[in-house]
């Protein structure tokens, strides 16, 4: 048998319409996963929907707050109601805000906490016990190199990332006994929204010091992260838990 088939497993993937999330969610679907895309915009999840779609995975896509509990709940219930239950859960949506720590709001700091922390534990939590109900099952975690790195002008992104990397080993432990393996991937630097201002005239010395330092010498793309994915949402990764895997192109280690 083939290790990483996701044949007859549903997964949701949260901000899955778009970027890293959209990349993740074409590689499982590609396994053989059913898909849910949980975003918060209408046109992008029917985009993202039409693309799964059009390569023939059967997926579906659900309006989703990630910081609303009520949504959250509901999202869980629509996959389970759709495809039989929940099997993989990738915790990927998130924002940044630019911005040194003293003249950060009190609103800035905690937007970002919210959507890329307490997200991350809502979201897992209200998979639990469907995940549970499927004989277990996985949970995939999107931190950042500023999981590990300190940057001026990110303190919340950088402060909400690196807990993302507690929280995965903490629900790893927990939730071990059940059959849940929590993992965590740490992306480089990749072409995404979220990064496409490093295209921009005024960013070229900071975008030229990143591909220095990358021993690949560029960016990412959002479907190198899949590979990676399907490894920790399959069998293949059964005794894997609590790690967090860099995907950087070894800017991690320069």
């Amino acid at each position: 048998m083939n290790p990483f088939d996701l044949s007859g497993r549903s997964a949701v993937v949260t901000g899955g319409n778009g970027g890293i999330g959209l990349g993740i969610a074409e590689a499982l679907a590609a396994a053989g996963a059913k898909v849910c895309i949980a975003g918060r915009n209408a046109d992008k999840n029917a985009s993202a929907l039409e693309k799964l779609e059009s390569a023939g995975a059967s997926a579906i896509a659900v309006a989703c707050d990630v910081n609303d509990s009520g949504s959250i709940q509901a999202t869980i219930d629509a996959t389970v109601n759709a495809f039989g239950g929940v099997n993989i859960l990738v915790n990927n949506a998130g924002i940044s805000a630019l911005n040194v720590p003293e003249a950060m709001s009190d609103e800035e700091w905690q937007s970002v906490i919210d959507t890329n922390l307490t997200s991350v534990f809502k979201f897992s939590r209200a998979a639990h016990s469907a995940l549970v109900a499927s004989g277990g099952g996985k949970i995939i975690n999107i931190g950042s190199m500023y999981s590990l790195f300190g940057f001026p002008l990110l303190p919340g992104y950088g402060a909400s990332k690196g807990g993302v990397v507690q929280l995965t080993k903490s629900l790893a432990t927990a939730w071990a006994p059940v059959n849940i393996q929590v993992n965590a991937i740490l992306p480089g630097w990749i072409k995404t929204d979220m990064t496409a201002t490093l295209g921009d005239e005024e960013f070229a010395e900071f975008a030229a010091e990143i591909i220095a330092r990358t021993p690949a010498g560029r960016f990412g793309e959002p479907e190198e992260l899949g590979g990676t994915a399907v490894y920790l949402a399959s069998a293949a990764s059964d005794f894997v838990t609590g790690q967090s895997v860099a995907v950087c192109g070894g800017y991690s280690i320069r």
